[in-house]
């Protein structure tokens, strides 16, 4: 079967070339880029978002959709539409079922990788605090003790740089915007993430005497919240076996660490065992 899901949208133009990560019987997990909805968004309807696109392409008898046969794909977990990496879509009801049901029963679902300003003083911590949306920002979540519904998530340094570091999390539940308002809560928001307390990480405030040549203005490294959905962690949900596969990091995050490693670290190892491609350049 083909190894992309090729998509587009007429209002406005745009196209995609989504790349299939996994694929069963029973699950496609996909790799989403960055500022594509997964689903639809009642503060931003008018925006195309995936399952809307792929449910197009079924009903339309796109040549993807014919050659797998698909009649029906529900996507099984939450992704921010600014993140990037997995997003696991079950191929019937009852699959739907138990995966939505594996994601809420406290077990880390996925792995996401975060790049993150400050360092945390732990190689490992936690962060366990209830989450609601937030009443004066629509579409922004806030920690909310009384009101708010359990969230909890498990956080891994996995690299060290003198301002910076990058993690990976484990989110035990799945609540909107989970990760950015807990790294927020933490004290340690995510690069780009500006709704959450994040900056765009820039080259000029990394590399000295950085000059910008004339009438030139400086983009980004990343402009866009640093956070990859990365490794899934689940027990498929037919044969019970490991189902463990990654999504590649994404161009901007692997271009924002190489500047990284190179003027500011790296200050601390890497974990081996989670992030073995990730060793510092020579």
């Amino acid at each position: 079967m083909s190894p992309v899901i090729k998509l587009s949208s007429q209002s406005p133009r745009e196209y995609w070339e989504i790349p299939v990560l996994y694929e069963d019987e029973y699950l496609i997990g996909l790799d989403k880029p960055s500022g594509l909805l997964v689903s639809s968004d009642r503060f931003s309807p008018d925006r195309p978002n995936l399952m809307q696109l792929l449910h197009d392409g079924i009903a339309q008898g796109k040549p993807w959709a014919k050659e797998r046969g698909l009649s029906y794909l529900r996507i099984t977990h939450r992704l921010d539409p600014e993140a990037t990496g997995i997003a696991l879509f079950a191929k019937t009801k009852d699959v739907l079922i138990k995966l939505r049901e594996a994601f809420g029963i406290e077990n880390p679902g996925i792995r996401y990788l975060a790049l993150v300003r400050e360092i945390p003083s732990q190689p490992e911590f936690e962060v366990d605090a209830k989450t609601a949306p937030n009443p004066v920002r629509p579409g922004v979540m806030k920690i909310d003790s009384h009101h708010g519904k359990r969230s909890r998530t498990l956080f891994k340094v996995i690299e060290k740089f003198s301002r910076y570091a990058l993690l990976t999390c484990e989110p035990l539940t799945d609540r909107p915007h989970q990760v950015r308002v807990h790294l927020r809560q933490a004290g340690f928001p995510i690069v780009g993430d500006q709704v959450y307390g994040g900056k765009p990480l820039l080259l000029s405030r990394l590399k000295p005497n950085y000059r910008l040549k004339e009438a030139r203005v400086e983009r980004p490294l990343i402009s866009r919240p640093a956070l990859h959905s990365e490794q899934t962690l689940l027990a498929h949900p037919v044969t019970g076996e490991r189902l463990s596969f990654c999504a590649p990091r994404p161009k901007d995050i692997e271009v924002g660490l190489k500047y990284l490693r190179r003027y500011e670290g790296p200050q601390g190892e890497i974990n081996p065992d989670i992030a073995p491609e990730m060793a510092p350049e020579d």
